[in-house]
């Protein structure tokens, strides 16, 4: 079997690009791990930025469907002290050019936006090998195989076609996010609601923190913050929920009772999620025939750009594929080019958000520079 642009990975990144492809009457299979779209949920809230994520979405032709999927109200921060005192409120006054959306939502928009068939669910990679003249295999853990002309790797933090360009692995960065949810909180759980307001709550001191968002329905999403090896987690049994929360929570002790409730009262199990990132100036040599996007070129720290880079990404190659018909060596030289300095820019911009938000010894206070006013990272 043999097709065009084989892309694995349905995530952001890759179903843009075959959405932005299609716009262009080009062709393209998705390979995706998950056995279908409702496999499993698709995180939480993700603010799409002027730069990036909405022009890859009117490349896509879908910023109107896009301007649907906003939730208002959900650009408002709150920076709260450890006792509950509140630092800083800025409300959502529709000026901040960064929307809010649930990420499943978006992926279901661009998933809708492609002909059927064009992803094929329940094909998890399990090898893939060069054959020679930019031509690539991929085998399947099924023991199905696809030839291609253009192997685009979608497939995030631990990808399998990133070895074909790169030695390169994502290394942990010595801070986890821990997550839970809160469910109808306006009713349930008032104070915790209460403190997170509208939109996005940061509660933070040296080391740890308690950050938490409003999505849809009322439910509150947290991440706990936590600077600590990994080993310090592989001593938590996050199978036993009860305890689980508990060792959590005992971080935070004296803390504000509305603070801490959005990790004691959590009604999802506590989920660990370790924090890596690639190399921040990552590239690789031209090889024929292959190249990567979002995560799986530029995994960085968490900065609030990683999906719209993503996204951006998917746009770009499948305008350069566009660009060059017949010609996909040029179209992946032009492509990584600019690709390259881009991500490298935004991996750097990405250490600097992180640190003022999990690492810095004088938190909250650079949090709070940044928020208030101070020159952002560009």
């Amino acid at each position: 079997m043999t097709t065009d642009v084989t892309i694995i990975g349905a995530g952001l990144g890759g179903l843009t690009l075959a959405r932005v492809l299609h716009v262009h009457g080009i062709p393209a299979t998705v390979y995706e791990a998950e056995a279908s779209p409702t496999t499993r949920t698709q995180g939480g809230m993700l603010d799409i930025h002027d730069d990036t994520g909405q022009p890859a979405l009117r490349a896509a032709g879908l910023i109107e469907e896009f301007r649907g999927l906003i939730l208002a109200g959900r650009e408002a921060t709150r920076v709260l002290d450890r006792d509950g005192t509140v630092l800083l409120d800025q409300p959502d006054d529709g000026t901040g050019g960064r929307p809010e959306v649930q990420r499943g939502e978006l992926r279901r928009m661009l998933l809708d936006s492609l002909p059927a068939g064009t992803v094929r669910w329940g094909h998890k990679v399990s090898a893939v090998r060069p054959l020679g003249e930019g031509h690539h295999e991929v085998t399947f853990a099924d023991g199905g195989t696809v030839v291609t002309t253009l192997l685009v790797g979608a497939d995030g933090a631990w990808s399998r076609v990133r070895p074909l360009l790169s030695d390169a692995a994502p290394g942990y960065v010595g801070t986890s996010f821990v997550e839970t949810h809160l469910f109808d909180a306006d009713t349930r759980h008032p104070a915790a609601a209460r403190a997170v307001g509208d939109g996005a709550l940061f509660a933070l001191v040296p080391g740890r923190g308690i950050q938490a968002h409003r999505e849809s329905g009322g439910t509150l999403h947290t991440y706990v913050t936590l600077n600590k090896p990994l080993d310090w987690f592989a001593g938590i049994d996050f199978t036993d929920t009860a305890a689980a929360t508990a060792r959590i929570a005992a971080e935070f002790d004296g803390w504000a009772p509305e603070l801490t409730a959005l990790i004691t009262d959590g009604e999802s199990a506590p989920v660990h999620r370790p924090i890596h990132a690639l190399p921040l100036e990552h590239r690789w040599d031209r090889v024929p025939g292959v190249t990567l996007l979002g995560d799986a070129a530029h995994l960085m720290l968490p900065s609030g750009e990683g999906a719209n880079l993503a996204m951006y990404d998917g746009a770009a190659l499948a305008g350069a594929i566009a660009a060059h018909p017949g010609d996909v060596e040029a179209a992946l030289r032009g492509y990584e080019r600019e690709l390259f300095p881009r991500s490298a820019a935004a991996a750097r911009d990405a250490v600097e958000i992180f640190r003022l938000c999990c690492l810095d010894d004088t938190a909250p206070r650079g949090l709070l520079g940044l928020l208030a006013g101070a020159p952002q990272p560009h």
